[in-house]
């Protein structure tokens, strides 16, 4: 039977969505969101050409530098099914036109004073031949004449006469390529604080009096929500207002050792935190307990940045891997020798947290700034850092927990728990640089938060051997991708591709996220169909192929790059979701059992590499006829090296296929995407945790052990680098809270938590 299918692109490079079929599409404008959708009905082929007559002929108005041979493959029978988009405009239901109504008078009800806070303009649109560029944060003129469009400015050019720039501040800007647009465009959301625009240009009070909240565009932010600080001053904030109402000096809950925070004896003392884990989620959260006044060690199995980089070295120069030093553990986490990504699926760049002023993520980017990130990261549409920004900031912000009085043990790996009367009181740690050593160290605390990355599965089995509750998750596994950065350039941008430079021109380096949707119905999975996600994964533009293995017997990779993104390559990893149905197949059970299925590709990869860390790699061309492909192969950017191999070996041929069937469908979006010069490598399976440790909503405490605060991406909680601080940083301010260390509610203080599911970049 035929398998249904839909296709969905996201391009970050622009913020937009897209399906194939614009002649046919239905269009609709969101917040920088445009869906098209089709229906369309593709024939059974035995053998067919992937590129038809009308897609060869359409390649021509791409402009698109590369020459693409007419390749033959099997198809799969596939029938492309969307449901209608939302509609804008004349195109819009009575009842939608209602409802936009009574959003729009609720808007213009809770403006209390117009003149005071900021007026919030989005969706101002500036060509790229009237901005000065990526890296240009500033007000320009292109951007005051945009802004007096949106806002119906009565001026005339020039506009800065009445508009004083120095009213005006960017809170986002990113970058707009789509090609139904008639040209590129920059796309900025501005604040306007009435009170400077006033000093500055007293005429404006009637305008400003007479302005009015436009839903999408125009909105009010009063002066309570329009300034949020980093994550310390947020701290110091809650502990001054504790001081100002308590009678007394401020002093915290009395504890005596045993690990319960209300038994009152022992003497009076700080509250002694371990957080295990020196990635975001661990750093965030020794960071909220020190600033309150709690006595925290931070553990960490690897080494200090500066220890691990030339451990990293040794990997790639001479493939000498330590296993507890390396691209997965040591000081940062695994997202330290990664792309430094700073976009979420929780909120940067959602409607919902720009309307609150961005209760959360400033306290995250803004900390990040504290120690040394660049002040574009609070502004760009997509901020990243790279490895190179990444490694001095984790160095200051180091220095800065030690000088807070937190202690930290880097070699140090946590064994076990200290358990009495099922209450974690403490861990059992060992120096993990010293393999020979078999003594270990009992440290007594009254918390432990573990906030372990998804590749400690020692850790996963130390935990299921204590009775704590795991559960099974969905995760991602598949391969990687990598094209010339070039290709990528002329297949997003077209003309402006000549505008890239390498990372230092005009506009931004080309990227892509590509997403498909597909209705299995197999019988060795499930007797009725599933939907299974293929997507694209961790896109790096201008970046390398990593290792990421942990175990020498065991082959995985990464993507990573650095802040300029200069590399010739890009690459990103093209993955389809498993869950307990697939880990049947191998008749893998429990909990663990998603571990064990990563382990057993990670296994096949190495076998099929040769060992010695070679990688397995196949043209593109060549995996979707399933053939060996002949050397010489393009080149790599994985420098451990790489051996020519048949993917479709590696994984069941469900998935394999699911692979197969998404990148060609990825071609339609991307025409390109298919090519000579284009290299998968294997395998990519760690893209999440594959288990998930239950906890509480309010307190962050596991459900099956007191005393035990799961979080970050290692529990389930978290993808990336953001989610994860953030993750980080609810649950410092929910154990400071049941040690009574601040009072109030964590959501008037820093917003409401994140959903469990938001696990992906």
């Amino acid at each position: 039977m035929a398998a249904f299918v839909s296709s969905v692109l996201y391009i970050p490079a622009f913020g937009a969505y897209k399906a194939s079929g614009l002649s046919k599409g239905l269009l609709s404008h969101g917040s920088e969101v445009i869906k098209i959708f089709e229906l369309s009905l593709t024939m059974s082929l035995s053998q067919t050409n992937f590129l038809s007559s009308s897609l060869l002929s359409s390649s021509h108005d791409l402009r698109i530098p590369y020459s693409r041979a007419v390749l033959s493959y099997p198809r799969i029978q596939t029938h492309r099914i969307l449901c209608a988009a939302k509609r804008t405009g004349k195109r819009r239901y009575p009842s939608e036109r209602r409802k936009l109504r009574t959003e729009q008078k609720e808007a213009v009800a809770k403006v209390k004073n117009k003149l005071e806070g900021v007026w919030r303009l989005s969706k101002l649109g500036v060509p790229v031949g009237d901005d000065p560029g990526k890296d240009f944060l500033g007000i320009s003129e292109g951007l005051l004449q945009a802004i007096a469009k949106v806002i119906e400015f009565p001026v005339s050019s020039p506009v800065a006469s009445m508009l004083p720039e120095e009213a005006f501040s960017v809170i986002r800007k990113s970058f707009d390529a789509r090609k139904i647009l008639k040209e590129a465009k920059f796309v900025y959301t501005v604040d306007l604080d009435v009170k400077t625009l006033l000093e500055l240009e007293p005429r404006a009070h009637d305008f400003i009096f007479r302005l009015e909240p436009k839903i999408g565009l125009i909105e009010h932010v009063p002066t309570e929500k329009s300034v949020s600080g980093d994550l310390i001053s947020v701290v110091n904030d809650c502990k001054r207002i504790n001081s100002e109402t308590a009678s007394g000096e401020y002093e915290p809950q009395i504890i005596n050792g045993s690990g319960d925070p209300h038994h009152h004896g022992g003497g009076r003392s700080k509250p002694k935190i371990a957080v295990v884990g020196g990635g975001p989620s661990g750093l965030f959260a020794a960071l909220v307990l020190a600033e309150f006044g709690a006595d925290v060690t931070l553990i960490e199995r690897g080494q200090a940045v500066e220890e691990r980089g030339r451990d990293i070295g040794a990997l790639v120069v001479r493939k000498i891997l330590d296993m507890e030093s390396n691209f997965c553990f040591g000081e940062g986490g695994a997202g330290t020798w990664s792309d430094g990504k700073l976009v979420t699926r929780i909120g940067k760049n959602s409607a919902t947290v720009l309307a609150v002023s961005i209760l959360r993520l400033p306290n995250v980017l803004k900390t990040l700034v504290r120690f040394g990130a660049p002040d574009n990261i609070l502004v760009n549409g997509k901020p990243h850092l790279g490895t190179d920004k990444l490694v001095p900031l984790l160095r200051n912000f180091r220095h800065y927990l030690q000088s807070a009085g937190v202690t930290i043990k880097f070699g140090t790996r946590v064994d076990d728990l200290l358990v009495e009367d099922s209450r974690v009181v403490g861990v059992r740690v060992s120096d993990s640089t010293n393999q020979l050593q078999t003594t270990s160290q009992n440290l007594k605390v009254d918390a432990v938060v573990l906030a372990v990355g998804h590749s400690a599965r020692d850790t996963y089995e130390m935990l299921h051997s204590r009775n704590v509750e795991l559960i099974p998750k969905d995760f991602a596994v598949g391969l990687r991708i990598e094209h010339p950065q070039e290709l990528i350039n002329s297949i997003q941008y077209s003309d402006l591709a000549n505008e890239v430079l390498k990372g230092r021109g005009k506009v931004p380096v080309a990227d892509y996220k590509v997403v498909q949707y597909v209705n299995d119905k197999t019988e060795d999975l499930s007797q009725s169909s599933s939907k299974r996600s293929c997507y694209s994964f961790c896109m790096c533009p201008g970046g390398q192929v990593v290792l990421t293995s942990t175990n020498p017997t065991e082959l995985c990779i990464n993507g990573m790059s650095f802040s300029r993104r200069s590399s010739k390559w890009a690459n990103a990893a093209l993955v389809v979701t498993v869950s307990a149905k697939d880990f049947d197949v191998l008749n893998l059970k429990g909990p663990l059992a998603g571990i064990e299925f990563q382990r057993e590709f990670e296994r096949r990869a190495a076998i099929m590499g040769g060992g010695d860390f070679t990688v397995p790699v196949q043209r593109v061309t060549d995996f979707l006829q399933n053939k060996l492909s002949e050397t010489p192969l393009p080149p790599s950017s994985y420098r451990l090296g790489v051996k020519s191999a048949n993917l479709h070996e590696l994984f069941p041929a469900h998935i394999t296929e699911a692979l197969r069937e998404s990148i060609s469908m990825f071609e339609k979006e991307l025409p390109g995407f298919i090519s000579e010069e284009a290299l998968l490598h294997g395998v990519e399976t760690r893209t999440s945790s594959p288990v998930r440790i239950p906890r509480s909503n309010e307190t962050y405490e596991s459900t099956s052990l007191k005393g035990l605060y799961p979080v970050g991406e290692g529990a389930g909680y978290a993808g990336g680098i953001v989610s994860a601080a953030v993750d980080g940083m609810f649950s410092g301010f929910a154990v400071a809270k049941s040690f009574d260390l601040f009072d109030g509610t964590i959501e008037s203080v820093i917003g409401k938590a994140q959903g469990a599911g938001l696990v992906k970049y």
